[in-house]
């Protein structure tokens, strides 16, 4: 795991050497200065991530060091360490790009703490360009669909995109992809080189939900060591998409309703009201309107959240697309397990289409990556896949006891060369497999091969 660089800039040795030591400790590299000359000439050499760094400097100052290693490196993180009382100094020197102060005399955790969360936010920000550069290369996700249904749905998602609307909501099963269709609906928009941030109500506490939201400033509560940006704050310009907004507890229902009245909030113990520009897509698996009615979700909200709104239909209302979604994932994990899976068998194809599919998409890309990485044939077979859908079988095949004999008689020649047919395509042409579905043995199975001119 790679280890952040940090530079201790102080003339006061005792500080450098202790913070030195406890930095190390924690598993950073650390390199030190006693002056703003020598922090200067050893950023440019060792290029340290983040820099704690005194103000009272002999020499220059740690204002002028600032602004000088933002020159350097702009991305470069600072935290200015200042003596007690020198607040305002402080904020000024975050005004010129420091990333936090901590005040004189510090607690050594206090500042662990501190230089923990400034690296986080560097980790994130790479992750951020990153993501922004792995977009251009790939463009938005893939979104398939032949039905009438998913082409009324994707005319709707092109619409949204290139339109100004800030509330989108976006309703349908559980594994529907409706994440999917936020993030379409995102990089297909003027948004798209700003970020794309998600969060699952549901997964939150409610107590964590304003402050993940929202932010707070240091000392808002027990465990507000540091400031924090909420999530629509760092999305300013992109999207915030919320899932299972249905799950949302009733007073942060308020809260959400009054930043969506004028895109404004305050942080959590912060007094300044802070203005941004986020797209708003909210999702959920639940019946709003049923919600409204057992009071869990608030009228006014839901009439402000589905501006817009999306439906996705079930997979099983849209089953023309089965078997479309079912390739592009065999082709997907075929090339991630290094599988010759190209296709799949016609039985296994019948199945696939009559299958119900309660778990939506998300189920069918799971049975797909389970056949790719069980399997080893070319077509993706029946025996490759779940019992639940094997035991619709069961059902396709006619029982012995309801056939009856039609009055104009039958042809016995035609029916057993049926089930030949029948039991191979049924096994993809696996003759051993196929003999076994007639009980019979392989070498009279073959003879009826021959016999139909199945085999050479």
């Amino acid at each position: 795991m790679r280890r952040a660089k940090i530079m201790v800039v102080d003339d006061e040795h005792l500080i450098r050497w202790s913070l030195e030591q406890n930095l190390k400790k924690q598993g950073y590299e650390v390199c030190t200065a006693g002056t703003g000359e020598d922090a200067l000439r050893i950023a440019r050499e060792e290029q340290p991530e983040l820099v704690l760094l005194d103000y009272h400097l002999p020499g220059i100052n740690g204002l002028e060091v600032l602004q000088r290693l933002k020159e350097i490196d702009e991305e470069i993180l600072v935290i200015m360490v200042t003596a007690q009382g020198g607040l305002e100094t402080a904020v000024n020197t975050m005004r010129h790009g420091a990333y936090d102060y901590i005040n004189k005399p510090f607690n050594l955790d206090e500042m662990g703490l501190v230089v923990r969360k400034a690296l986080e936010t560097s980790e994130l920000r790479r992750e951020v360009v990153q993501l922004r550069s792995e977009h251009k290369k790939q463009g938005p996700p893939k979104i398939l669909g032949n039905s009438k249904h998913m082409k009324n749905v994707l005319e709707m998602m092109a619409k949204v995109a290139k339109s100004d609307a800030s509330t989108v909501l976006v309703q349908g099963e559980s594994g529907t992809g409706k994440e999917l269709v936020a993030k379409y609906i995102h990089y297909e928009s003027a948004r798209a080189d700003k970020p794309f941030v998600a969060i699952n109500c549901a997964a939150v506490p409610a107590t964590l939900l304003e402050s993940e939201l929202f932010g707070h400033e240091k000392g808002a509560f027990t465990d507000a060591k540091t400031s924090k940006k909420g999530l629509f704050e760092l999305a300013d310009g992109g999207t915030v998409f919320l899932d299972e907004i249905g799950d949302m507890e009733i007073g942060m229902q308020a809260k959400l309703l009054r930043f969506l009245e004028d895109r404004t909030f305050r942080r959590i113990g912060g007094a300044k009201v802070i203005p941004v520009d986020v797209r708003i897509i909210s999702a959920t698996n639940k019946d709003l309107m049923k919600a409204i009615e057992e009071k869990s979700f608030r009228n006014d909200l839901y009439y402000r959240l589905q501006v817009i709104p999306i439906f996705l239909p079930a997979l099983r209302e849209r089953k023309e697309d089965i078997l479309v979604l079912a390739n592009h994932f065999i082709e997907v994990f075929s090339k991630e397990f290094a599988k010759p899976t190209k296709g799949i068998s016609s039985m296994a194809e019948k199945l696939l289409v009559e299958y119900n599919w309660p778990g939506n998409i998300r189920e069918l890309k799971n049975v797909i990556e389970r056949a790719i990485i069980l399997g080893n044939d070319e077509n993706l077979l029946l025996e490759n896949l779940p019992l639940e859908i094997v035991a619709k079988a069961s059902q396709v095949t006619v029982p012995l006891t309801t056939f009856k004999l039609p009055p104009e008689g039958i042809d016995i020649e035609e029916v057993e060369r049926e089930l030949i047919k029948q039991s191979l395509e049924m096994t993809d042409w696996n003759q051993s497999k196929a003999a076994k579905k007639l009980n019979l043995g392989i070498d009279a199975f073959r003879y009826r091969m021959k016999k139909f001119g199945f085999l050479k």
